[in-house]
């Protein structure tokens, strides 16, 4: 892959699979969550219009602050899940709850790609998938350098990559803040991002992933600007 590979660790191959219990105590919490970012930032939500109905779809927002895991999932009622630390499922209760929010274990810094397979397996359940492109939180406004594991999952089974700009989740809670400020946080959904059709050997080639990943850079940088305009924190203008 990229800069950062990833791994799962032994039993977790499958994406962890979630139950009818954790599900519904997702749809619990996310209402919770929602409603709750909705009077504390006054969240709007822009281009829902483009968020699938049906089937599995990759989410790739730009990634600026801790927030942007729970406020994303405002896009849809439909159950996200992501990636997390593996350190997080040691214990059995945490574990479990984690799950139930959508997240999966995965062990960063290593070489195997295991990760990437637990990705592909929630996307072959037909699951949505969040996946940050930039890898982990950066800072300013501009997208920083991305990794190709959105693009190469998108490619390996034909899904959709859903790009996102957020806006001022940085202002709210930048890295090292303890606190969260109140201020007005917006999502802008752009189209859907559809991969190349794979070639007749069902292989995926390095210069089609990252063209796709080159042009999923720019789509978020564009709803990343419009995201911050509209939340009234507009990013500089670039030469």
């Amino acid at each position: 892959m990229t800069r950062e590979e990833l791994h799962v660790p032994a039993g977790h191959t499958n994406g962890e699979v979630m139950s009818r219990t954790q599900k519904a105590m997702y749809a619990v919490v996310r209402a919770a969550i929602h409603g709750a970012c909705k009077v504390w930032f006054r969240l709007e939500v822009h281009g829902r219009e483009n968020v699938p109905r049906s089937g599995a779809f990759i989410v790739s927002p730009i990634h600026r602050s801790n927030l942007d895991t729970l406020v994303v999932s405002a896009i849809t009622t439909r159950t996200l899940r992501y990636m997390g630390k593996e350190s997080l499922w040691k214990s059995r209760a945490p574990g479990w709850f984690l799950t139930a929010m959508g997240g999966f274990p995965v062990q960063r810094g290593t070489a195997d790609r295991e990760a990437l397979k637990a990705a592909l397996a929630c996307v072959e359940r037909g699951e949505p998938l969040v996946m940050f492109p930039e890898g982990t939180r950066q800072s300013g406004p501009e997208i920083a350098e991305m990794f190709d594991g959105p693009a190469y999952v998108a490619c390996r089974t034909g899904t959709p990559i859903l790009p996102i700009g957020l806006g001022n989740t940085e202002a709210s809670m930048p890295k090292g803040a303890k606190f969260v400020r109140p201020v007005k946080i917006t999502i802008v959904i752009g189209e859907p991002v559809v991969p190349p059709p794979p070639k007749e050997s069902g292989r995926v080639s390095r210069k089609a992933v990252r063209e796709l990943t080159d042009q999923l850079g720019q789509r978020i940088q564009e709803l990343f600007d419009e995201a911050q305009a509209l939340a009234g924190n507009p990013n500089p203008p670039r030469p």
